[in-house]
């Protein structure tokens, strides 16, 4: 069962500020935006070492272990990297028992031994040890991001060089996977991290003031982990539930190319919406594929291209069919099925949620107003392959 408490929780950490003891740009430098980063970096990690010989990627708990790794995060707030890995170290147990305390409620009644796998992820060292290492190599290489972002701003703070440092030595730590090598090497993956690093600047509900605010990166995590939770509630098999959080992840990523097109202004003119997904086809095919190995473009590209339509691929094809078709005949790995709906749904109720959430806090305005009451009556008593996003909207 998905909460509100949960969903509103997940937001909190867009409230969360990263190196705010910095000088840093407006913007771009929140919790979400990093986790957000992360995720996506795991993914090239994933890829690369899916890639080597007799490595397997067990993909459904690399996706766990960052909504862990976020809730975890969420609990225990903004403390300095090296208090945290102190503390952790002297009281790790203790400070995970108090965090999955503090989380009980929240998390309670998502299905497919949720609860049980954070317990696990948090108290058993020997638990999926493989993607524990990649989300962590991969949180170095955010923080990394970050940190060059701002070097030179806070060039002249004291103790600006000895974080410098830490953050080198522990990337180093990772330098036995694959990926860490190819990016090492590579100045096309490192681009590609820089490029979708810009998302963390593209703010959402550009016309109006907004708390909190979210960018794009923000986002695209925000729906990649609501479909995740819609896919446990229908007991999607495992492919079908990574494909579903990969989709959200990477849905809104060709915007690094052309900006966030409101809806209005897509529909303004018959046709312009077509147009402007030809146009962003276009752009990834010329300006951000060519940063990726090409045998992962297929899969990019089914993650990417109507990504709001249900699809299977069957006998080498990729065909449409209808959610009760999912559920009934293709809810199996050998079809590698996406709910496009499901992935809509998740998206517009994001949206919706970044409208309600700032008016309760007293910031509004028409753009505001006029979207979350376009967006109730859209979708209020409306179900996708079983869930009832009706009643989640309601609950905001």
């Amino acid at each position: 069962m998905i909460r509100k408490a949960m969903l509103e929780l997940l937001y909190e950490s867009a409230h969360m500020q990263r190196w705010n003891d910095h000088i840093r740009p407006k913007g771009g430098f929140t919790e979400l935006d990093k986790q957000a980063h992360k995720m996506l970096i795991a993914y090239i990690l994933a890829k690369f070492e899916a890639d080597e010989p007799n490595v397997v990627v067990d993909w459904r708990k690399l996706i766990e272990g960052g909504i862990f790794e976020l809730l975890h995060r969420i609990v225990l707030t903004d403390i300095k990297p090296p208090i945290f890995h102190e503390l952790m170290e002297k009281h790790g147990p203790q400070l995970n028992a108090w965090v999955l305390e503090q989380l009980e409620q929240k998390i309670h009644g998502i299905g497919q031994d949720f609860q049980e796998k954070f317990t696990r992820y948090l108290f058993d060292p020997a638990y999926c040890g493989q993607e524990k290492k990649l989300l962590k190599a991969a949180h170095f290489l955010a923080t990394e991001w970050e940190f060059r972002s701002i070097y030179q701003l806070n060039a002249h703070i004291y103790g600006v060089e000895e974080t410098k440092s830490r953050i080198e030595n522990q990337l180093e730590e990772y330098a036995d996977l694959a990926g860490m090598k190819k990016i090492g090497l590579s100045a096309k993956t490192r681009n590609f991290i820089d490029l979708i690093g810009q998302l963390r600047f593209q703010q959402r509900w550009t016309q109006s003031p907004r708390i909190p605010e979210t960018s794009v990166m923000g986002h695209m995590l925000i729906v990649a982990m609501l479909a995740y939770l819609c896919s446990v509630e229908i007991e999607a098999c495992d492919l079908r539930l990574c494909n579903n959080y990969w989709t959200g992840l990477f849905h809104d990523l060709p915007e690094v190319l052309t900006r966030d097109i409101v809806s209005p202004v897509k529909s303004s003119v018959e046709g312009l919406g077509d147009l402007i997904k030809e146009i962003e086809k276009r752009q990834v095919e010329e300006k951000i594929f060519p940063l990726l190995p090409e045998s992962w473009h297929e899969e990019l590209r089914y993650f990417m291209e109507d990504e709001f339509a249900n699809k299977i691929k069957n006998k080498g094809t990729i065909q449409k069919v209808s959610a009760e078709e999912i559920a009934e005949c293709f809810n199996a790995p050998e079809f590698s099925p996406v709910d496009g709906q499901i992935i809509k749904g998740c998206d517009e109720l994001a949206a919706y949620i970044e409208a309600k959430l700032s008016i309760r806090y007293g910031i509004t305005s028409r753009h505001l107003e006029e979207g979350s009451v376009y967006l109730y009556r859209k979708n209020a008593n409306r179900k996708i392959a079983g869930i009832d996003f009706g009643q989640l909207f309601d609950s905001f």
